[in-house]
Protein backbone atom coordinates (compact mmCIF):
# COMPACT_ATOMS: atom_id res chain seq x y z
CA UNK A 1 0.00 0.00 0.00
CA UNK A 2 1.40 3.55 -0.80
CA UNK A 3 2.62 5.34 2.05
CA UNK A 4 0.46 8.17 2.12
CA UNK A 5 2.90 10.60 4.33
CA UNK A 6 4.91 10.93 1.04
CA UNK A 7 2.19 13.62 0.17
CA UNK A 8 4.43 15.81 1.68
CA UNK A 9 7.14 16.08 -0.49
CA UNK A 10 6.66 18.80 -3.02
CA UNK A 11 6.29 17.61 -6.74
CA UNK A 12 9.04 18.61 -8.77
CA UNK A 13 8.15 22.22 -10.57
CA UNK A 14 8.18 20.76 -13.87
CA UNK A 15 5.26 18.13 -13.02
CA UNK A 16 3.22 20.36 -10.51
CA UNK A 17 3.06 23.07 -13.84
CA UNK A 18 1.84 20.45 -15.76
CA UNK A 19 -0.57 19.15 -13.56
CA UNK A 20 -1.96 22.65 -12.74
CA UNK A 21 -2.29 22.90 -16.94
CA UNK A 22 -4.37 19.79 -16.46
CA UNK A 23 -2.07 18.13 -18.95
CA UNK A 24 -1.88 14.52 -16.72
CA UNK A 25 -0.71 12.56 -19.25
CA UNK A 26 2.14 14.26 -19.88
CA UNK A 27 3.04 14.83 -16.46
CA UNK A 28 2.81 11.35 -15.86
CA UNK A 29 5.02 10.19 -18.90
CA UNK A 30 7.33 12.46 -17.27
CA UNK A 31 7.18 11.17 -13.42
CA UNK A 32 7.60 7.95 -15.25
CA UNK A 33 11.03 9.05 -16.77
CA UNK A 34 11.93 10.23 -13.24
CA UNK A 35 11.54 7.16 -11.98
CA UNK A 36 14.10 5.90 -13.98
CA UNK A 37 16.72 7.97 -12.34
CA UNK A 38 18.53 7.34 -9.14
CA UNK A 39 16.11 9.93 -7.64
CA UNK A 40 15.34 9.93 -3.33
CA UNK A 41 13.55 7.86 -2.05
CA UNK A 42 11.39 10.02 -1.07
CA UNK A 43 10.85 11.65 -3.94
CA UNK A 44 9.94 8.25 -5.65
CA UNK A 45 7.56 7.11 -3.19
CA UNK A 46 5.45 10.45 -3.73
CA UNK A 47 5.74 10.38 -7.54
CA UNK A 48 4.35 6.62 -7.74
CA UNK A 49 1.38 7.91 -5.41
CA UNK A 50 1.49 11.13 -8.00
CA UNK A 51 0.32 8.31 -10.84
CA UNK A 52 -2.35 7.15 -9.58
CA UNK A 53 -4.22 10.79 -8.73
CA UNK A 54 -3.33 11.83 -11.53
CA UNK A 55 -5.24 8.43 -12.90
CA UNK A 56 -8.25 9.66 -10.67
CA UNK A 57 -8.72 13.40 -11.28
CA UNK A 58 -10.31 13.43 -14.85
CA UNK A 59 -12.92 11.02 -13.84
CA UNK A 60 -13.93 13.37 -10.97
CA UNK A 61 -14.08 16.55 -13.35
CA UNK A 62 -16.02 15.30 -16.53
CA UNK A 63 -17.95 18.42 -17.28
CA UNK A 64 -16.10 20.90 -19.30
CA UNK A 65 -17.19 24.58 -19.10
CA UNK A 66 -19.58 24.64 -21.90
CA UNK A 67 -21.57 21.08 -21.06
CA UNK A 68 -21.82 22.18 -17.42
CA UNK A 69 -23.17 25.81 -18.49
CA UNK A 70 -25.83 24.28 -20.96
CA UNK A 71 -26.72 21.42 -17.88
CA UNK A 72 -27.49 24.35 -15.79
CA UNK A 73 -29.22 26.09 -18.33
CA UNK A 74 -31.66 23.34 -18.85
CA UNK A 75 -32.45 23.01 -15.06
CA UNK A 76 -32.36 27.00 -14.69
CA UNK A 77 -34.20 29.53 -16.66
CA UNK A 78 -32.37 32.48 -17.86
CA UNK A 79 -29.15 30.88 -16.57
CA UNK A 80 -26.11 32.68 -18.45
CA UNK A 81 -22.85 32.24 -18.43
CA UNK A 82 -22.08 35.01 -16.33
CA UNK A 83 -23.90 33.10 -13.40
CA UNK A 84 -21.69 30.13 -13.48
CA UNK A 85 -18.64 32.46 -13.86
CA UNK A 86 -20.25 33.70 -10.66
CA UNK A 87 -20.57 30.30 -8.78
CA UNK A 88 -16.80 29.26 -10.17
CA UNK A 89 -15.13 32.59 -8.43
CA UNK A 90 -17.70 32.20 -5.41
CA UNK A 91 -16.41 28.80 -4.74
CA UNK A 92 -19.59 27.25 -5.04
CA UNK A 93 -18.76 25.12 -8.24
CA UNK A 94 -15.39 23.36 -8.03
CA UNK A 95 -13.38 22.83 -10.77
CA UNK A 96 -9.70 22.56 -12.14
CA UNK A 97 -7.61 22.82 -15.83
CA UNK A 98 -7.99 19.98 -17.99
CA UNK A 99 -5.36 20.70 -20.83
CA UNK A 100 -6.25 24.26 -20.18
CA UNK A 101 -9.94 23.65 -20.46
CA UNK A 102 -12.09 24.35 -17.20
CA UNK A 103 -13.94 21.22 -16.19
CA UNK A 104 -16.21 20.89 -13.50
CA UNK A 105 -16.48 18.53 -10.23
CA UNK A 106 -19.18 15.50 -11.21
CA UNK A 107 -21.47 16.81 -8.35
CA UNK A 108 -21.06 20.66 -8.94
CA UNK A 109 -24.65 20.58 -9.42
CA UNK A 110 -25.57 18.81 -6.53
CA UNK A 111 -23.23 21.03 -5.06
CA UNK A 112 -24.97 24.42 -6.15
CA UNK A 113 -28.18 23.09 -4.83
CA UNK A 114 -27.40 21.78 -1.54
CA UNK A 115 -25.79 25.06 -0.43
CA UNK A 116 -26.89 28.32 -2.86
CA UNK A 117 -29.94 29.07 -1.09
CA UNK A 118 -31.05 30.89 -5.29
CA UNK A 119 -30.64 27.36 -6.46
CA UNK A 120 -31.99 25.07 -3.85
CA UNK A 121 -35.19 23.83 -5.88
CA UNK A 122 -33.13 22.94 -9.24
CA UNK A 123 -33.90 19.12 -9.87
CA UNK A 124 -30.69 17.26 -8.92
CA UNK A 125 -30.25 13.90 -10.93
CA UNK A 126 -31.11 10.52 -8.79
CA UNK A 127 -27.17 9.65 -9.02
CA UNK A 128 -26.05 12.76 -7.81
CA UNK A 129 -28.59 12.88 -4.42
CA UNK A 130 -26.96 12.43 -1.05
CA UNK A 131 -27.53 12.19 2.56
CA UNK A 132 -29.18 15.17 3.41
CA UNK A 133 -29.71 16.97 7.08
CA UNK A 134 -33.37 16.87 6.41
CA UNK A 135 -35.89 16.18 7.65
CA UNK A 136 -35.38 18.81 9.18
CA UNK A 137 -38.27 18.38 11.54
CA UNK A 138 -37.32 15.00 13.22
CA UNK A 139 -33.33 16.68 14.11
CA UNK A 140 -35.10 19.47 16.04
CA UNK A 141 -37.88 17.39 17.33
CA UNK A 142 -34.84 14.60 18.93
CA UNK A 143 -32.65 17.52 19.58
CA UNK A 144 -35.01 19.16 22.18
CA UNK A 145 -36.31 16.31 23.42
CA UNK A 146 -32.36 15.44 23.88
CA UNK A 147 -31.97 18.55 26.05
CA UNK A 148 -35.25 18.09 27.89
CA UNK A 149 -34.80 14.64 28.72
CA UNK A 150 -30.96 13.91 28.66
CA UNK A 151 -30.69 11.06 26.57
CA UNK A 152 -32.32 9.51 23.29
CA UNK A 153 -31.53 5.90 21.98
CA UNK A 154 -32.57 4.04 18.96
CA UNK A 155 -32.58 0.30 17.43
CA UNK A 156 -31.22 0.43 14.14
CA UNK A 157 -30.87 -2.74 11.30
CA UNK A 158 -28.70 -2.12 7.88
CA UNK A 159 -27.93 -4.16 5.16
CA UNK A 160 -24.77 -3.07 3.39
CA UNK A 161 -24.38 -4.75 -0.64
CA UNK A 162 -21.32 -4.49 -2.46
CA UNK A 163 -21.00 -6.13 -6.45
CA UNK A 164 -18.35 -5.50 -8.86
CA UNK A 165 -19.55 -3.36 -11.89
CA UNK A 166 -20.13 -5.47 -15.10
CA UNK A 167 -17.37 -3.86 -16.87
CA UNK A 168 -14.92 -4.42 -13.99
CA UNK A 169 -15.39 -7.96 -13.74
CA UNK A 170 -12.49 -10.44 -14.32
CA UNK A 171 -14.11 -13.71 -13.61
CA UNK A 172 -11.74 -16.34 -11.52
CA UNK A 173 -9.75 -13.68 -10.72
CA UNK A 174 -9.49 -13.77 -7.10
CA UNK A 175 -11.42 -10.89 -5.34
CA UNK A 176 -10.76 -9.56 -1.44
CA UNK A 177 -13.39 -7.29 -0.42
CA UNK A 178 -13.62 -5.01 2.63
CA UNK A 179 -17.36 -3.89 4.42
CA UNK A 180 -17.27 -1.27 7.71
CA UNK A 181 -19.45 -2.85 10.35
CA UNK A 182 -20.33 -0.95 13.73
CA UNK A 183 -17.60 -0.42 16.16
CA UNK A 184 -18.19 -0.72 20.07
CA UNK A 185 -17.81 2.82 20.65
CA UNK A 186 -18.71 5.58 22.98
CA UNK A 187 -22.77 5.77 21.65
CA UNK A 188 -22.60 2.15 20.06
CA UNK A 189 -23.50 -0.87 22.09
CA UNK A 190 -25.03 -4.37 21.89
CA UNK A 191 -23.62 -5.04 17.81
CA UNK A 192 -25.29 -8.07 16.00
CA UNK A 193 -23.88 -9.56 12.79
CA UNK A 194 -27.22 -10.85 11.50
CA UNK A 195 -26.25 -12.14 8.36
CA UNK A 196 -22.63 -12.08 6.13
CA UNK A 197 -22.86 -13.53 2.77
CA UNK A 198 -20.26 -15.07 0.93
CA UNK A 199 -18.46 -16.82 3.96
CA UNK A 200 -15.97 -13.86 5.65
CA UNK A 201 -12.55 -14.18 6.09
CA UNK A 202 -12.10 -11.92 8.71
CA UNK A 203 -14.39 -9.96 11.27
CA UNK A 204 -12.30 -7.21 12.87
CA UNK A 205 -12.20 -6.56 16.66
CA UNK A 206 -14.99 -4.52 17.83
CA UNK A 207 -12.61 -2.24 19.25
CA UNK A 208 -10.31 -1.97 16.13
CA UNK A 209 -10.17 1.94 15.08
CA UNK A 210 -11.80 0.96 11.27
CA UNK A 211 -13.67 -2.40 11.73
CA UNK A 212 -14.72 -4.13 8.32
CA UNK A 213 -15.62 -7.49 7.86
CA UNK A 214 -13.03 -9.37 4.98
CA UNK A 215 -13.97 -11.02 2.31
CA UNK A 216 -11.49 -13.18 -0.13
CA UNK A 217 -12.77 -15.49 -3.15
CA UNK A 218 -12.25 -16.19 -7.02
CA UNK A 219 -15.06 -14.05 -8.36
CA UNK A 220 -18.30 -15.57 -10.01
CA UNK A 221 -20.93 -13.92 -12.02
CA UNK A 222 -23.36 -12.49 -9.99
CA UNK A 223 -21.25 -12.19 -6.91
CA UNK A 224 -22.86 -10.02 -4.19
CA UNK A 225 -21.16 -9.53 -0.73
CA UNK A 226 -23.17 -8.67 2.02
CA UNK A 227 -23.21 -7.86 5.80
CA UNK A 228 -26.66 -7.40 7.56
CA UNK A 229 -26.28 -6.08 11.33
CA UNK A 230 -28.25 -4.26 14.08
CA UNK A 231 -26.83 -2.26 16.98
CA UNK A 232 -28.09 -0.01 19.56
CA UNK A 233 -27.47 4.16 19.74
CA UNK A 234 -27.63 5.34 23.31
CA UNK A 235 -27.28 8.85 22.48
CA UNK A 236 -26.46 11.58 25.80
CA UNK A 237 -26.72 14.73 25.87
CA UNK A 238 -24.06 17.14 27.85
CA UNK A 239 -24.79 20.03 28.98
CA UNK A 240 -21.35 22.42 28.60
CA UNK A 241 -20.16 24.91 30.89
CA UNK A 242 -16.86 26.72 30.76
CA UNK A 243 -16.68 27.33 34.55
CA UNK A 244 -16.76 24.03 34.82
CA UNK A 245 -13.88 22.64 33.29
CA UNK A 246 -10.56 21.58 35.10
CA UNK A 247 -7.61 23.11 35.23
CA UNK A 248 -5.66 20.23 34.25
CA UNK A 249 -6.18 18.76 30.72
CA UNK A 250 -4.55 15.81 29.29
CA UNK A 251 -2.35 15.83 26.15
CA UNK A 252 -3.20 12.63 24.07
CA UNK A 253 -4.83 13.23 20.60
CA UNK A 254 -2.87 16.32 20.39
CA UNK A 255 -0.01 15.09 18.11
CA UNK A 256 0.41 15.76 14.40
CA UNK A 257 -0.65 12.92 12.11
CA UNK A 258 1.12 13.35 8.48
CA UNK A 259 0.03 14.29 5.66
CA UNK A 260 -3.27 15.64 6.81
CA UNK A 261 -3.11 16.83 10.68
CA UNK A 262 -0.20 19.05 10.25
CA UNK A 263 0.76 22.07 11.87
CA UNK A 264 1.65 24.17 9.06
CA UNK A 265 2.19 28.06 9.31
CA UNK A 266 -0.84 28.78 8.02
CA UNK A 267 -2.77 26.67 10.41
CA UNK A 268 -0.28 27.96 13.66
CA UNK A 269 -1.45 31.22 12.52
CA UNK A 270 -4.87 30.85 11.53
CA UNK A 271 -5.35 29.12 15.30
CA UNK A 272 -3.55 31.92 17.00
CA UNK A 273 -6.13 34.58 15.53
CA UNK A 274 -9.01 32.23 16.60
CA UNK A 275 -8.06 31.11 20.10
CA UNK A 276 -4.89 33.61 21.38
CA UNK A 277 -4.98 34.99 24.36
CA UNK A 278 -7.67 31.89 25.59
CA UNK A 279 -6.67 29.62 28.04
CA UNK A 280 -10.10 27.67 29.06
CA UNK A 281 -9.78 24.61 26.01
CA UNK A 282 -14.07 24.49 26.14
CA UNK A 283 -13.66 28.28 24.84
CA UNK A 284 -11.16 27.81 22.41
CA UNK A 285 -12.48 24.33 20.79
CA UNK A 286 -16.10 26.62 20.40
CA UNK A 287 -13.96 29.35 18.99
CA UNK A 288 -12.62 26.62 16.13
CA UNK A 289 -16.51 25.93 16.27
CA UNK A 290 -17.76 28.90 15.26
CA UNK A 291 -15.15 29.90 12.81
CA UNK A 292 -15.67 26.29 10.72
CA UNK A 293 -19.68 26.69 11.10
CA UNK A 294 -20.33 30.54 10.22
CA UNK A 295 -17.42 31.53 8.28
CA UNK A 296 -16.89 28.35 5.86
CA UNK A 297 -19.34 26.65 3.15
CA UNK A 298 -20.61 23.23 2.39
CA UNK A 299 -19.20 21.66 -0.55
CA UNK A 300 -19.13 18.27 -1.98
CA UNK A 301 -15.39 17.98 -2.95
CA UNK A 302 -13.35 15.32 -5.26
CA UNK A 303 -11.93 12.28 -3.63
CA UNK A 304 -10.07 12.87 -0.75
CA UNK A 305 -6.64 10.86 -2.02
CA UNK A 306 -6.32 13.45 -4.95
CA UNK A 307 -5.66 16.27 -2.28
CA UNK A 308 -2.44 17.13 -1.03
CA UNK A 309 -3.07 18.69 2.32
CA UNK A 310 -6.89 18.73 3.41
CA UNK A 311 -6.82 21.29 6.62
CA UNK A 312 -5.07 23.55 4.27
CA UNK A 313 -7.07 22.70 1.24
CA UNK A 314 -10.58 24.30 3.57
CA UNK A 315 -8.78 26.63 5.81
CA UNK A 316 -7.76 28.88 2.67
CA UNK A 317 -10.50 27.90 0.28
CA UNK A 318 -12.92 27.97 3.11
CA UNK A 319 -15.25 25.15 1.48
CA UNK A 320 -15.37 21.68 2.21
CA UNK A 321 -17.69 18.40 2.56
CA UNK A 322 -18.12 17.03 6.33
CA UNK A 323 -15.11 15.12 7.00
CA UNK A 324 -12.91 18.03 5.36
CA UNK A 325 -14.84 20.18 7.94
CA UNK A 326 -14.02 17.31 10.76
CA UNK A 327 -10.22 17.42 9.83
CA UNK A 328 -9.95 21.37 10.02
CA UNK A 329 -11.62 21.31 13.46
CA UNK A 330 -9.45 17.88 14.79
CA UNK A 331 -6.17 19.81 13.44
CA UNK A 332 -7.06 23.38 15.05
CA UNK A 333 -7.84 21.60 18.59
CA UNK A 334 -4.76 19.60 18.17
CA UNK A 335 -2.63 22.43 17.58
CA UNK A 336 -4.25 24.31 20.49
CA UNK A 337 -3.44 21.70 22.71
CA UNK A 338 -7.06 20.55 22.66
CA UNK A 339 -7.18 16.53 22.37
CA UNK A 340 -9.84 15.74 19.19
CA UNK A 341 -9.98 12.46 16.76
CA UNK A 342 -11.98 11.04 13.95
CA UNK A 343 -15.62 9.30 13.99
CA UNK A 344 -17.17 8.57 10.88
CA UNK A 345 -19.56 5.77 9.61
CA UNK A 346 -22.91 6.46 8.29
CA UNK A 347 -26.27 8.91 9.03
CA UNK A 348 -28.87 6.62 9.58
CA UNK A 349 -32.26 8.75 9.91
CA UNK A 350 -35.41 7.68 9.75
CA UNK A 351 -35.78 9.28 5.77
CA UNK A 352 -31.78 8.39 4.35
CA UNK A 353 -28.64 6.52 5.13
CA UNK A 354 -25.43 7.37 3.50
CA UNK A 355 -21.89 8.43 4.25
CA UNK A 356 -20.74 10.95 7.11
CA UNK A 357 -17.88 12.03 9.22
CA UNK A 358 -17.27 14.08 12.60
CA UNK A 359 -15.05 14.55 15.53
CA UNK A 360 -14.48 14.26 18.94
CA UNK A 361 -12.39 16.29 21.45
CA UNK A 362 -11.92 16.09 25.13
CA UNK A 363 -12.27 18.43 27.38
CA UNK A 364 -12.33 17.49 31.31
CA UNK A 365 -14.17 16.42 33.31
CA UNK A 366 -16.47 16.24 30.51
CA UNK A 367 -14.35 13.25 28.99
CA UNK A 368 -14.45 12.66 25.35
CA UNK A 369 -17.36 14.96 23.57
CA UNK A 370 -18.52 15.02 19.48
CA UNK A 371 -18.57 17.75 17.20
CA UNK A 372 -20.17 17.44 14.07
CA UNK A 373 -19.44 20.49 11.99
CA UNK A 374 -21.54 20.31 8.91
CA UNK A 375 -24.62 19.76 10.69
CA UNK A 376 -23.91 22.78 12.90
CA UNK A 377 -23.44 25.07 9.75
CA UNK A 378 -26.23 24.05 8.47
CA UNK A 379 -28.39 24.56 11.81
CA UNK A 380 -26.20 28.11 11.60
CA UNK A 381 -27.50 29.04 8.20
CA UNK A 382 -30.87 28.02 8.32
CA UNK A 383 -31.09 30.05 11.88
CA UNK A 384 -31.62 27.17 13.89
CA UNK A 385 -29.70 28.06 16.82
CA UNK A 386 -30.92 25.77 19.30
CA UNK A 387 -29.38 23.07 16.36
CA UNK A 388 -26.21 24.81 16.14
CA UNK A 389 -25.29 24.66 19.95
CA UNK A 390 -26.18 21.24 20.31
CA UNK A 391 -24.09 19.84 17.91
CA UNK A 392 -20.63 21.27 19.46
CA UNK A 393 -20.16 18.56 22.27
CA UNK A 394 -23.29 16.04 20.95
CA UNK A 395 -24.78 14.37 18.64
CA UNK A 396 -27.88 12.71 18.03
CA UNK A 397 -28.54 8.85 17.45
CA UNK A 398 -28.75 8.64 13.94
CA UNK A 399 -25.04 7.16 13.43
CA UNK A 400 -23.22 4.22 12.42
CA UNK A 401 -19.93 4.80 14.18
CA UNK A 402 -16.96 2.20 11.78
CA UNK A 403 -14.32 3.95 12.26
CA UNK A 404 -12.49 5.90 15.35
CA UNK A 405 -9.21 6.70 13.73
CA UNK A 406 -8.20 8.24 10.68
CA UNK A 407 -5.45 6.80 7.93
CA UNK A 408 -5.59 3.12 9.58
CA UNK A 409 -4.76 0.15 7.80
CA UNK A 410 -7.37 -2.34 7.42
CA UNK A 411 -7.54 -5.51 9.64
CA UNK A 412 -6.24 -7.60 7.48
CA UNK A 413 -4.35 -4.54 5.41
CA UNK A 414 -5.17 -4.30 1.98
CA UNK A 415 -2.50 -4.88 -0.56
CA UNK A 416 -3.08 -1.92 -3.34
CA UNK A 417 -3.86 1.70 -2.42
CA UNK A 418 -7.37 2.04 -1.53
CA UNK A 419 -9.99 4.09 -2.95
CA UNK A 420 -9.72 6.42 0.19
CA UNK A 421 -6.44 5.92 1.55
CA UNK A 422 -8.22 7.85 5.00
CA UNK A 423 -11.32 6.28 5.90
CA UNK A 424 -13.79 3.71 5.16
CA UNK A 425 -17.53 3.84 4.89
CA UNK A 426 -18.59 2.73 1.46
CA UNK A 427 -16.29 -0.37 1.45
CA UNK A 428 -12.77 -1.28 -0.39
CA UNK A 429 -12.15 -3.70 -3.47
CA UNK A 430 -8.93 -4.80 -4.99
CA UNK A 431 -8.11 -8.03 -7.26
CA UNK A 432 -5.31 -10.54 -6.11
CA UNK A 433 -3.56 -8.62 -8.58
CA UNK A 434 -4.51 -4.76 -9.44
CA UNK A 435 -6.93 -1.98 -7.16
CA UNK A 436 -9.90 -1.18 -7.77
CA UNK A 437 -11.41 1.95 -7.54
CA UNK A 438 -15.03 3.62 -6.14
CA UNK A 439 -15.70 3.46 -10.24
CA UNK A 440 -15.26 -0.19 -10.42
CA UNK A 441 -18.36 -1.59 -7.71
CA UNK A 442 -21.68 -0.64 -6.92
CA UNK A 443 -22.38 -0.24 -3.06
CA UNK A 444 -25.84 -0.02 -1.53
CA UNK A 445 -26.99 1.07 2.34
CA UNK A 446 -30.55 -0.07 3.00
CA UNK A 447 -32.87 0.38 6.68
CA UNK A 448 -34.07 -3.23 7.36
CA UNK A 449 -35.91 -1.59 10.44
CA UNK A 450 -35.50 1.34 12.93
CA UNK A 451 -37.10 2.86 15.86
CA UNK A 452 -36.26 4.84 19.78
CA UNK A 453 -35.98 2.35 22.31
CA UNK A 454 -36.00 3.30 25.92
Amino acid sequence: MNNMQALKTNLPEDIALLKAWGDFDKAAELIKKYLTRPIPKALAERLTLELSILAELPMQYPYPYDEALKMMQEKVPGFTREDLETLKDDGYADWIYMNGVVHFQDMFVASIAKTVPKYKDIEVDEDQKTIEVSPVEILDETVNEMIEKGEKNYFIHIRHTVKIKKEAEELGNRIRVYLPIPQNADQISNIKLIDISPEPVKIADETYGQRTVYFEKPLEAGDTFTVEYSYENHAKYVKLDPDKVDAEQPDFETQELLPHIAFSPYIRALCEELTGGETNPLVKARKIYDFITTRVHYSYVREYLTITNIPDYMATGLKGDCGIQALLFITLCRCAGIPAKWQSGSYVNPASIGNHDWAMFYIAPYGWLHCDCSFGGSAYRNGAENRWNFYFGNLEPFRMAANSEFQLDFDPPKTYLRADPYDNQRGECEYENRRLTFHDFDEERVIVEMFPID
